[in-house]
């Protein structure tokens, strides 16, 4: 996987400014400072089809039926500080989604382990031959 972040995915995101909600008075009312990122991800030229499937198997939960991500940022009064914030939203989330997961490396079982589950198969099976018997 190379740099996501080198990649220039500004053409292919639209921004849509709003204004923000909560506290802020007159200024929030006033002001479109909520900055709404869209990228989509089937429509990408600058990712491969590979890449493409990933992220949409791996943000499923997030990517609408149009093949889009929709991220918003509000936390700041400015719209180009969220701009900014949404834009470093995207990259994570990408890079998140690409990120291969290492291969789990298998270990031996220790001895106390083994130990203990023998023991516990010895106490389950004295268990059963105790019901075996006759109750009368």
């Amino acid at each position: 996987m190379n740099n996501i972040r080198s990649r220039n995915f500004i053409s292919e995101i639209t921004f849509i400014a709003t204004r923000s909600s909560g506290p802020g008075g007159q200024h929030v009312n006033k002001v479109s400072s909520k900055i709404e990122l869209r990228f989509s991800i089937t429509e990408s030229s600058l990712l491969t089809t590979e890449e493409k499937e990933r992220i949409l198997w791996r943000l499923k939960n997030r990517v609408n039926n149009k093949g889009e991500i929709i991220i918003t940022a509000q936390e700041e009064r400015s719209q180009i500080k969220n701009k900014m914030l949404a834009i470093d939203k995207f990259y994570q989330l990408i890079e998140g989604a690409l990120k291969t997961n290492k291969a789990r490396k298998t270990t031996k079982p220790t001895r106390s382990s083994i130990a203990k589950r023998i023991l516990n198969k010895k106490i389950t099976g004295e268990k059963k031959q105790l019901r075996k018997k006759d109750f009368l």
